[in-house]
């Protein structure tokens, strides 16, 4: 569940890119980018605070390293091309892994932020296709991504790493072979997604190895798992918590995700914790979340040790309306302080969490 495939392993400077084709019109501070115009050297001449409007399809991948950048699509469809653009975010002589990518400095040996992209925005994009993420954020502060829409990229819809202030806003995914929507990697998460729908992936939303966010009034359904927060899995332990999943419509997570190297088999799951810590499920209707393969736990909210043994700690689960579940409430009696109250229930593993 790591971003294991690309791993950003191009120098910074691979990206001063020969322009080849304009923006159509500039003023402003404004750039426009029609059909058959290139986006990326428009992004590349573009400075802080500058937007820049797609409109239509363009076959490319794009490189966003300027901080403060608003790149807003009107009708704008990106796809993977069939020649795709060399730069931090891709390997030389490979398809195009990732269709937008937010990225700040980082030392190409050992993959540590050396100095954070600051306040990009991402709006509008409609993104199918790509081997990797639709969009992606590496080394980002404050960036956000708002009203796109991404489709059947293998691995992630939408997704930050080692990043900070993440804001995920009224977006679409669907169809990813990994996580929908993904946090990973950010001790200092700070991270709030809002009014996305999740649909048809492994996870619909996953915080992994990620401290502090906000889940909030998603539509998570036809997934493996709904919400995913995980400290660790074999090779990447970590620590998750202080996070808040609050007023989401959490429904049939059925889809049959067998066994990979990313992880044991999974389906059934409306919110999972596992491994995390101070961490409060509270007012959410979770319903019609049954396995469909045999898993290692299932449930509308099951609070469990993590793939390489850290326990649950000190989490919260209260007034959630969770019903018709293969049980509603499931915890695997690790950590100490998890506490089950005033949920509208009728099964437990163990029995008795319903009662309290």
């Amino acid at each position: 569940m790591a971003w294991s495939r690309r791993h950003l392993a191009v120098p910074l400077a691979a990206f001063a890119l020969a322009a080849t084709a304009g923006p159509a019109s500039a003023h402003d501070g404004t750039a426009v980018v029609g059909p058959g115009d290139s986006i990326q050297p428009a992004v590349d001449a573009a400075a802080p605070g500058d937007t820049i409007v797609v409109v239509g399809r363009h076959r490319e991948n794009v490189v966003i390293a300027t901080d403060g950048i608003r790149l807003v699509g009107i009708g704008a469809r990106l796809e993977p091309p069939a020649t795709p653009q060399q730069n931090v975010c891709s390997d030389p002589g490979q398809p195009a892994a990732i269709g937008i990518c937010v990225v700040g400095q980082f030392d190409p040996d050992t993959g540590e932020v050396t100095d954070f992209i600051d306040d990009v925005t991402v709006r509008g994009f409609r993104t199918r296709g790509f081997p990797d993420a639709g969009i992606l954020s590496f080394g980002a502060r404050n960036a956000t991504f708002a009203h796109n829409v991404a489709r059947d990229d293998d691995e992630y819809g939408i997704t930050a790493f080692t990043s900070t202030g993440t804001r995920m806003l009224f977006n679409r995914v669907s169809g990813a072979e990994e996580a929908g929507f993904y946090i990973g990697d950010s001790p200092e998460a700070d991270a709030r997604l809002v009014g996305n729908v999740a649909t048809d992936s492994r996870f619909g939303i996953l915080f992994r190895n990620a401290e502090g966010g906000s889940v909030v009034r998603n539509l998570l359904t036809g997934n493996c798992v709904g919400v995913m927060a995980l400290s660790g899995i074999e090779g990447l332990p970590g620590l998750a918590g202080n996070l808040s999943v609050r007023h989401n419509l959490i429904r049939a997570n059925n889809r049959p995700c067998q066994a990979s190297e990313e992880g044991p088999a999974v389906s059934g799951v409306g919110v999972a914790l596992a491994g995390v810590h101070d961490s409060r499920v509270s007012g959410n209707l979770i319903t019609d979340n049954l396995p469909s393969v045999p898993t290692d736990f299932s449930g509308g909210v099951a609070v469990v040790t993590d793939f390489v043994g850290t326990p649950p700690q000190d989490n919260v689960i209260e007034r959630n309306v969770v019903l018709r579940n293969q049980p509603d409430l499931f915890w695997d009696g690790s950590g100490s302080g998890n506490a089950f109250r005033r949920n509208v229930c009728r099964t437990s593993d163990p029995a008795g969490l319903c009662d309290h």
